[in-house]
């Protein structure tokens, strides 16, 4: 038993898999904070409305799959 969970919790640890998707996603929020604060006024609505319909987005497929 003790082994079994060393083992799955091993393979967890291991798995890369859905690795990059984090990091882009991170990387992509990280750069739309950056612009924000440098453009606050101008670009920081556009950035929202962005980040709004990709949320919509992502729900309405979630609902089909």
């Amino acid at each position: 038993m003790v082994y079994t969970w060393k083992r799955l919790i091993t393979n967890f640890w291991r798995d890369r898999r859905g690795q990059d998707l984090i990091e882009y996603a991170m990387l992509a929020a990280f750069l739309a904070v950056a612009v924000g604060a440098v453009f606050p006024s101008d670009i920081a609505p556009n950035i929202s409305r962005v980040f709004s319909k990709v949320t919509s987005m992502m729900n309405a497929s979630g609902t089909f799959g």
